[in-house]
């Protein structure tokens, strides 16, 4: 990612920090061994950055050898990261797509550091886009900025991340060194997506983990003595109550719970055993079930929360909505995907696979989709059919954050809500959204309302395609 000014004034800036000899400062960054010597202009330097406006004040500069030269260090920044932030600061341009995730990372909190609002913005929305890193470090990232007010952007991203997918962070190489206030934090949140019993065991795992003495006891079938237990519960004390243990099955109980009695307060032992002898909720530890979604979808096309909000379409809810067990749990069979099936077998893939979820992404990124709950017969009718069920939408990108733009447009004419056509591979309403294999088309045919579109037929290529049924099990 490049962000550049394009003026003749940043060029000449860049050939003063590059070629020119009248500087009169001298930067040393890093720690030995790795010690660089930084050239630049004091007037430079104070008038991008408050920080060296402060730092470079005749309260903290040291003249070399009263030569005028000023001497200054700054050992807590990498000379990499050095590099590209004093590039920055002459000519306001700054390239990222070549630096690793650690740099990036690094260069956010100096930027922080060095007061560079600006860049700071620009650093941590780029690490936002840049995902696939983000959640393989989730750890490394999360203990960078956790105490840093000024990334919650990113702190919200990576805890939204994991709580709509938390899969690839419990089982990461990093979990078991996961800092405890994040874990506590993780553990009080109601939308985390995962079942009750395997949150549990990751915790047993930290805690064993946290405690030399106990590593040799990973196998927990090896014996434990009352030491042992009193070590552990120590550990875990402050995070026993955040489990909901009436989320929790009775076998699963019996067989990896129980035996871990010593560590939890007798209170909570006793109301939840009443709980699972007498199906009486607990009266003081109970916790509500956790409205995380937990279902999955097998898809190249959307991430996990855009799945919840399609989900929450289905059953007539707001976006937002929090879904927990009584809800029911949706399967998405995958019947068809473009980059794996032959462009003519769409409508035998899915014809007579009842409610069907289509998903279409186009070139340029953004998402199209459709839901028909009544499917679509291998008889082609060439005819309307009715539902007042059905309904289309658009994802404006397939960022999974807060700021991603998102159209819903339901059918109002129930009447023609599919078309049932034999020259085309989709039909919702009288052209709504019309899929011609790699031509997709949306147009205001009147049908579906409050999805933007207008009287001329918008037509995109088509990237990928994916079509899933949809089942729900209660």
């Amino acid at each position: 990612m490049t962000s550049k000014s394009n003026s003749s004034l940043s060029k000449d800036l860049s050939l003063m920090l590059n070629d020119s000899d009248d500087y009169n400062v001298i930067i040393y960054v890093g720690k030995n061994p790795n010690i660089k010597e930084f050239r630049a202009h004091t007037n430079i330097l104070r008038a991008r950055s408050p920080y060296f406006k402060g730092a470079l004040s005749n309260l903290w500069i040291r003249n070399r050898n009263n030569d005028n030269m000023i001497e200054f260090k700054k050992p807590n920044i990498n000379p990499d990261v050095f590099e590209i932030i004093l590039e920055y600061i002459y000519t306001g341009e700054v390239n990222l797509t070549k630096k690793s995730g650690e740099n990036i990372l690094a260069l956010l909190i100096a930027s922080d550091e060095l007061l560079l609002d600006e860049l700071f913005e620009l650093v941590q929305d780029y690490l936002i886009k840049r995902s696939i890193w983000v959640e393989q470090n989730f750890v490394l990232v999360l203990h960078t900025i956790y105490k840093l007010s000024r990334c919650k952007k990113l702190q919200d991203h990576c805890i939204e991340s994991i709580c709509a997918d938390p899969q690839l962070f419990f089982t990461s190489k990093d979990f078991l060194s996961l800092d405890k206030g994040i874990l506590y934090y993780l553990l009080k949140r109601d939308d985390l997506a995962i079942e009750e019993i395997i949150l549990w065991d990751y915790l047993i795992d930290w805690g064993i983990m946290r405690n030399p003495s106990l590593r040799h006891r990973k196998n927990r079938k090896t014996k434990w003595s009352n030491i042992n237990f009193e070590t552990l519960k120590e550990t875990l004390s402050r995070f026993i109550p955040l489990i909901r243990f009436s989320g929790i099955s009775s076998a699963d109980f019996f067989d990896r719970v129980r035996p871990f009695k010593p560590i939890i307060p007798n209170y909570i032992y006793e109301e939840i055993m009443e709980y699972h002898m007498k199906n009486a909720l607990p009266k003081t530890t109970f916790l509500p079930p956790r409205t995380g979604n937990i279902q999955k979808i097998e898809s190249f096309i959307i991430k996990q929360k855009q799945l919840n909000i399609i989900i929450n379409w289905i059953d007539k809810k707001n976006s937002d909505y929090n879904r927990n067990k009584v809800d029911g749990f949706y399967n998405f069979d995958l019947i068809y995907r473009k980059s794996r099936d032959k462009n003519d077998e769409i409508r035998d893939r899915f014809a007579d696979k009842g409610p069907v979820l289509i998903l279409i992404k186009e070139l340029s990124g953004k998402i199209f989709g459709g839901y028909n709950p009544i499917g679509w017969c291998k008889n082609i009718r060439n005819k309307y059919l009715s539902t007042k069920e059905s309904f289309i939408f658009s994802f404006e990108n397939n960022e999974d954050t807060k700021e991603m733009e998102i159209e819903i447009g339901r059918v109002i004419n129930s009447l023609y809500a599919i078309y049932d056509y034999s020259r085309t591979a989709v039909n919702f309403g009288k052209g709504d959204l019309k899929l011609k294999y790699d031509k997709l088309t949306s147009f205001d045919g009147g049908v579906y309302g409050h999805l933007k579109k207008n009287n001329n037929r918008d037509e995109y290529e088509v990237e990928e395609i994916e079509a899933f049924s949809v089942n729900i099990t209660l």
